[in-house]
């Protein structure tokens, strides 16, 4: 199966999405996440297909829209279900599982099944863990912005700072990401849409 057009994953954005706000605050956020890898692929030159982290990047968070309500309001408290949920939008819609990976393997650095059974997790019990340098990508350039209101952009300091409050060893996996991918510029990207950063 071909990989989905922009504008494709447009369209599955808008049929999914409960509300004007939702689709505003996912696909921007999704756009944005692009935009975050493409610099990191443009600047280090990591070997990517970068095709496959496009696709990735606008589809990682489909799942989102299913945390709405009718009313437009979003479950914080299920939001961790998002990926999973994301990755049965995708399969149902007949995406390869190369695909569908990209939204269950991109939350937090990774989630294995000692991180769900410790914290009480509402996710089946097995690793949700990036396999390929496209998956890895796409969950690090994520970790740049938050779809909060308002939106905003992390630098790595801050990320890290955040991630370091869940163990050592998310900070570890945080870090490996960063030597591999190197660091976007979180102000150039933050003026360029418009959003704080910190």
């Amino acid at each position: 199966m071909p990989l989905p057009s922009v504008e494709d994953i447009r369209a599955l954005h808008e049929k999914y999405a409960p509300t004007q706000e939702a689709f505003d605050a996912v696909h921007t956020h999704c756009e944005i996440v692009w935009n975050v890898a493409q610099s990191l692929i443009d600047a280090a030159g990591p070997t990517v297909d970068a095709d496959l982290v496009r696709t990735g990047c606008l589809l990682h968070d489909i799942g989102v829209y299913h945390l709405y309500d009718a009313q437009g309001h979003l479950d914080y408290n299920s939001y961790v279900r998002h990926g999973v949920l994301g990755h049965e939008i995708l399969a149902k819609e007949n995406f390869p599982e190369r695909v569908c990976r990209f939204c269950s393997c991109h939350t937090g650095v990774g989630l294995t099944r000692e991180d769900i059974v410790a914290r009480d997790l509402p996710l089946p019990r097995r690793d949700f863990l990036p396999e390929t340098a496209e998956e890895r990508l796409v969950m690090y350039a994520d970790k740049f912005h938050s779809k909060t209101s308002p939106p905003r952009f992390w630098t790595v300091s801050s990320y890290a700072r955040h991630i370091g409050r869940f163990g050592s060893a998310k900070a570890e996996a945080f870090e490996a990401l960063r030597a591999e991918f190197g660091e976007p510029d979180v102000p150039a990207l933050a003026a360029r849409f418009g959003h704080r950063w910190e």
